[in-house]
């Protein structure tokens, strides 16, 4: 039986939605007030326009602080009636409450529930494993406002524990991305599983949002320059590294920095051991002396406790330790020895 009425009132709340609770409590004033007058005695202060609706509201919502109560046998009754309509009237109140958060859980669970952000980060395009890669990273570079958004394939949210919206549906379609926000993101990754379709979704996205600052992930390099043709704002980064995806995503332009280390005829990165001859040398003396020298700056150091990536300035460099620098050209032991010494 109590299966039978939860069952029946859930329906009458999908039905009428808030109406119900709302029809319920009118109905129970509207006849309470007048049978109230009729049972209690003539001038009762209970029933006067004043204190019945705050009668009412007190017996109604079983909280009854006494200050105004019936003296009759009939009056209980009455008082009863508005009990129990005040129980009936709370208990759809908290049943639709409980139905709306349950419905907006699973709006969320499923990736229809519009987003609400703006200057967020959106990635389009889920793998397993990888993506949670890059979340996990750019929470840990104190990301916020995350947004995941995912073909059809994905049937609920894949990391419902952490900070990130999701939405479901076709990347290319302007509804989707609508939902997701994009064309009030400040960042979109585009991570999919397949090259051709990171380039379709790469059109969509600048046609939404123009401003926004758009990363591919491609496998294949030389499709960067189907995308420079929609936008060459457009940040192409290897899709086989992860970690450079979520460095351009936070740091824009990164990327650059890389594909220029990366590429043969301008600045490098090299390594040159230090003449044991000179001995302990702080770091300042190496960094200044190739800087001013060769134009060279030294990104990390190697010694035998390890690798050291930026060492201080203040830091010694023992006899042994190997440079990793960036410059023009790579230096030999003999340049190096003799801009130490001066």
């Amino acid at each position: 039986m109590t299966f039978f009425l939860s069952r029946l009132l859930a329906r009458w709340l999908l039905t009428w939605g808030w109406l119900l609770p709302v029809a319920v409590v009118v109905f129970v004033f509207a006849t309470s007030w007048p049978l109230m007058a009729l049972a209690e005695p003539a001038g009762s202060d209970l029933v006067r326009p004043g204190n019945y609706w705050w009668y009412f509201v007190v017996t109604a919502a079983t909280v009854g602080y006494g200050d105004y109560s019936p003296v009759t046998t009939a009056g209980h009754f009455v008082g009863g009636y508005v009990i129990i309509g005040g129980i009936a009237t709370l208990t759809t109140v908290f049943t639709r409450l409980a139905t709306a958060l349950e419905q907006a859980k699973g709006r969320r669970m499923q990736g229809t529930e519009p987003v609400r952000a703006t200057g967020h980060t959106v990635l389009i395009g889920y793998t397993a494993g990888r993506t949670e890669r890059i979340v996990a990273q750019l929470l840990a570079d104190d990301a916020t406002g995350l947004v995941l958004c995912t073909g059809e394939e994905v049937p609920v949210h894949p990391m419902p524990g952490e900070p990130v919206d999701f939405v479901r549906g076709d990347p290319t379609a302007a509804d989707v991305l609508a939902r997701a926000a994009v064309h009030r993101a400040s960042t979109v990754l585009v991570d999919m599983a397949d090259d051709n379709e990171a380039l379709a979704v790469a059109v969509t996205v600048d046609h939404a949002n123009p401003s926004a600052h758009v990363v591919v992930a491609l496998r294949d390099m030389e499709r960067a320059e189907l995308v420079r043709y929609v936008d060459p704002k457009i940040k192409c980064v290897q899709w086989h590294t992860p970690r450079m995806v979520t460095e351009e995503l936070t740091s824009p332009g990164i990327a650059d920095v890389y594909a220029e280390l990366m590429t043969a005829g301008g600045a490098s990165t090299y390594s040159v051991a230090l003449p044991e001859s000179l001995g302990t040398l702080r770091t300042e003396r190496c960094r200044v002396a190739l800087g001013r020298s060769f134009g060279a700056t030294i990104l990390a150091a190697r010694t035998a406790d390890g690798l050291v990536v930026n060492p201080g300035w203040d830091g010694e460099l023992p006899v042994g330790a190997t440079l990793y620098y960036v410059g023009p050209r790579r230096l030999t032991n003999a340049e190096v020895d003799t801009a130490l010494r001066e």
